[in-house]
């Protein structure tokens, strides 16, 4: 059992247990309420994430819909890329808030796009780097005869090392899933 002792002056004092267990419970409870239920979608799912999650909301993992990926926020990339001319400006939701929403564990995280095309992508990738699901480009909502619904973008014109082909695999346009693995 865990117990504090009362000293001089009629003060009680937890002991170092109790003191350790209240930070374990602390911590587990941060963690449960950081994990809360997922709603269920209300539009068409654009993005289901799978795999070794803990949050879901369907048997085939974590469905979200266009609403649900804007409630996370836009953040906004201004790159070039290996398939357009110059500068495109990219709005989207930061790819590990996604997975962070889910509980996400794993160190590779496969992309599949609409028609099949599948990339593995490393985990550390959307840790290291604002990597965006991008949604919105130059202004536009994406749509699938423009790279969207989804479209993974990394902000290559901020990092020297993204400016290889070696990551062009990793920009999965046509986004319709995740798996972490």
């Amino acid at each position: 059992m865990l117990r504090g002792k009362y000293v001089a002056g009629g003060r009680y004092r937890p002991t170092a247990g109790l003191w350790a267990f209240i930070v374990v419970v602390v911590c587990a409870c941060s963690q449960a309420l950081a994990l809360d239920a997922l709603p269920k979608p209300q539009g068409p799912v654009i993005l289901t994430v799978s795999g070794n999650i803990e949050v879901t909301n369907s048997e085939r993992g974590a469905e979200f819909d266009r609403e649900m990926l804007e409630a996370f926020g836009f953040t906004e990339v201004r790159t070039t890329t290996s398939w357009t001319d110059g500068v495109q400006v990219f709005e989207g939701v930061l790819a590990r808030a996604v997975l962070d929403r889910v509980g996400a564990k794993g160190s590779t995280v496969t992309a599949t796009a609409l028609n099949d095309f599948v990339a593995p992508v490393p985990m550390d990738h959307f840790r290291q780097y604002d990597v965006i699901l991008a949604t919105i480009m130059n202004g536009k909502q994406m749509e699938v005869s423009d790279w969207g619904p989804i479209w993974i973008v990394y902000p290559r014109d901020d990092y020297p090392e993204l400016l290889g082909s070696k990551f062009n695999d990793h920009w999965v346009w046509q986004l319709r899933e995740l798996r972490v693995e």
